[in-house]
């Protein structure tokens, strides 16, 4: 089953299943019994989000260069194995079971779901 890439508060697709919020910090003002319904997350993993200074960086990046410096780093902070058995376990289940990662930002190309999507296609999985 594919991995979908998603954009957290976006309305889900049909087959979407379990959406995981891969971002360093909930919605704000959502109160928590409200991010499923609100199609934010069902479940929280900031592993899997890059780290707060990593995300200053990322937004800041306004040049090609910028923004490879960020994937080059948020790389290698995926690499550590507490989070590249998570990548490894996500990749795994897709295998059997529908599920989405996402995050809050408008442009994918610009957003760490970017170098996730990279990750699990690297790992064998296949991601819409």
């Amino acid at each position: 089953m594919p991995i979908r890439i998603v954009r957290l508060g976006t309305a889900r697709s049909s087959g979407e299943g379990l959406r995981i919020g891969t971002v360093r910090r909930p919605p704000r003002g959502v109160p928590k019994a409200e991010f499923a319904n609100r199609d934010f997350y069902d479940v929280w993993l900031p592993e899997l989000s890059p780290s707060e200074e990593l995300i200053k960086a990322g937004t800041a990046a306004l040049t090609d260069v910028e923004w490879k410096s960020f994937v080059r780093r948020f790389r290698a902070e995926l690499a550590k194995p507490e989070r590249a058995r998570l990548l490894d376990l996500l990749g795994a289940f897709a295998l059997t079971t529908a599920f989405s990662v996402g995050c809050y930002c408008e442009n994918e190309s610009r957003c760490h779901r970017s170098v996730l999507r990279e990750l699990f296609t690297e790992r064998g999985a296949n991601v819409l």
